[in-house]
């Protein structure tokens, strides 16, 4: 047994230095876990060249990336938290269904640096003691906002997030939109908002416009956003702008899926967006824009994320919004953490953390026989290692004073022990046999010798012993060779059922990207990992000793041969 604590207490010192040499800063030691979320505005992600401010990043939270039993079933333990892990930021739900493990919140970035991959937001929670802060939606947005409409409203009329606008009817909704519930418009009914002083603007001011829009009909036409001498539609699958008597076309009609849409006036000129990019561009002063607004007059599809802001929205920023927004990924990358797992000051990822806290049930239960089967098959490893090493030293040793008794080869069971040698034990069954044989003074078969019978019987009980020995030489090899053949397999199985596990919540939570789907399956590779682990240090170890015990084996063969042989010449018939 010492030799297998030993082999486990190394086996812990291993474990041991995979995880952090130092724990990141926790903000808040009653929370138990939280969303790392990572904006990446490098070469690697969506590059930017310029700052981004007030950016309205949607945070889908789903099995992939959040603990849901973790949090309370409300989602009133929610924590949002800078990159510093000190400052908290303004943030509002839009959507947490705990049954379901789906969420949604919003989180307005006051800065956003450029072209670096170290953008960092904490979304904390685990605190059965928390109550909820989430607040007015209002509270997360700038004065730059003029309305923000994310339709997430359950039998009441559509409302405005950033103040206190809403619309006068309640509007069909399509669970299933692009960010939770999106309006669903069918080309009779709109979204009306009455006039407000935060919709007014002056000649020459300010203005952008922007929404996600997915038509259902081709080619799509529709008013996407109408205020006084101010549209933004869709004219034979195109999108048009129309300040006043200028009208902007883009050259391309818009496809069935989801695509962004933008459209700015300002400093004598008006941009128009589609999928982030300009599309079309004139130079054109803002005319007096107030009254009431209507939104999607005439359109058949999908709309959701209408924003209104006061300010020109740089091409830079609509881009980001977009991608913080839509289902792609290279912006806004979120994984789990616990505090074991966070990450090291100056250390890097605990990556083997993040791959054991995204395992499955069924790969628990995988891992755990695998790791059961790892410890057996070292114990047979290291137990059968002494056992061999034992039996090699023992046998030279008796095999030295076998060849050197000469004549006196019936002697040699008196003075010296050999209990660590098989071929001394095969010597004694060999002279068990002899002296049944004797003449009462000690001489095998008496004056006449032994017989060819005798001699060959002698050798069948030797022969018997050998079997034996090799049984016991050879006993348990059998659990190496479960451990090669069947490791993989039961760590395919898990990595296997892991995978379909990890595309079912992706199917569920509607969230397609890389960074929704790396988790779960890196995680359920580990119990392929595993299988590995178990199968190859059992495949060096059982060839190694299969070599050892062949060698012991033959030796034991020839002992027998040998043995037999000195008999018959001394004591055989003459």
């Amino acid at each position: 047994m010492r030799p297998l604590i030993r082999l486990l207490a190394l086996s812990s010192v291993l474990l041991g230095s995979l995880q952090p040499l130092a724990a990141h800063a926790w903000w808040n030691e009653a929370y138990s876990a939280r969303v790392k979320l990572v904006l990446n505005t490098s070469t690697t992600g969506v590059e930017t060249k310029d700052a981004a401010t007030q950016l309205p990043v949607a945070v889908r939270l789903h099995s992939g990336n959040f603990d849901f039993l973790a949090a309370k079933a409300d989602g009133a333990d929610l924590r949002v938290v800078a990159g510093d892990d000190k400052t908290p930021l303004k943030f509002h739900v839009e959507r947490f269904d705990g049954s379901n493990e789906l969420g949604l919140l919003w989180v307005v970035l006051p800065t956003l640096a450029p072209g670096s991959d170290k953008n960092t937001v904490y979304v904390y929670y685990g605190n059965a003691a928390a109550t909820s802060e989430a607040g007015q939606p209002a509270a997360s947005y700038d004065p730059s906002y003029a309305a923000v409409l994310q339709f997430g409203e359950k039998g009441a009329p559509p409302r405005d997030h950033s103040g206190s606008l809403g619309a006068a009817a309640v509007v069909p909704v399509d669970v299933n939109g692009l960010l939770g519930q999106a309006a669903k418009l069918d080309g009779q009914a709109s979204v009306d908002l009455p006039a407000s002083d935060r919709l007014k603007f002056a000649t020459g001011s300010a203005l952008s416009v922007s929404a996600w829009v997915k038509p259902a009909t081709a080619p799509a036409t529709g008013t996407l956003y109408q205020q006084g001498p101010l549209a933004l539609q869709i004219a034979d699958g195109k999108l048009v702008a129309r300040i006043g008597s200028t009208t902007l076309t883009a050259p391309a009609a818009l496809t069935a899926a989801w695509t962004p849409v933008a459209l700015t006036v300002g400093g004598g000129k008006a941009l128009l967006y589609a999928n982030g990019a300009l599309v079309a561009q004139t130079d054109v002063v803002l005319p007096e824009t107030t009254g009431p607004v209507r939104l999607g007059a005439g359109f058949v599809g999908l709309l959701d994320e209408v924003e209104v802001a006061s300010t020109v929205r740089s091409a830079e920023w609509l881009r980001l919004a977009a991608a913080a927004q839509g289902a792609e990924g290279k912006l806004l990358a979120a994984t789990r953490e616990t505090r074991d797992q966070a990450e090291a000051e100056g250390g890097g990822h605990n990556y083997f953390g993040i791959l054991v806290k995204n395992l499955t049930t069924d790969a628990w239960v995988v891992i755990i026989i695998l790791a059961l089967m790892f410890v057996i098959a070292a114990w047979v490893m290291v137990s059968k290692t002494l056992l061999v090493g034992r039996l090699d030293r023992g046998n030279r040793h008796f095999l030295g004073r076998f060849r050197d008794a000469g004549d006196h080869l019936l002697g040699l069971d008196q003075g010296a022990a050999h209990g660590d040698s098989s071929l001394f034990r095969l010597y004694q069954a060999g002279l068990r046999e002899l002296r049944k044989r004797n003449d009462g003074q000690g001489r095998p078969g008496g004056d006449k010798g032994l017989s060819g019978a005798s001699i060959d019987a002698i050798k069948a009980s030797i022969d018997a012993d050998l079997v034996r020995e090799s049984h016991k030489l050879n006993s348990q090899m059998v659990l190496l060779t479960i451990a090669i053949s069947g490791g993989p397999f039961l760590g395919l199985l898990g990595t296997v059922v892991g995978v379909m596990i990890t595309f079912a919540a992706i199917a569920a939570a509607g969230d397609v990207n890389v960074n929704a789907i790396a988790p779960g399956i890196a995680a359920a590779l580990l119990a392929t990992v595993a299988g590995l682990g178990v199968a190859i240090p059992a495949l060096f170890g059982y060839n190694y000793l299969a070599a050892r015990i062949k060698n012991i084996s033959a030796d034991m063969q020839i002992f027998v041969d040998e043995f037999v042989t000195r008999v018959a010449e001394l004591h055989g018939a003459r």
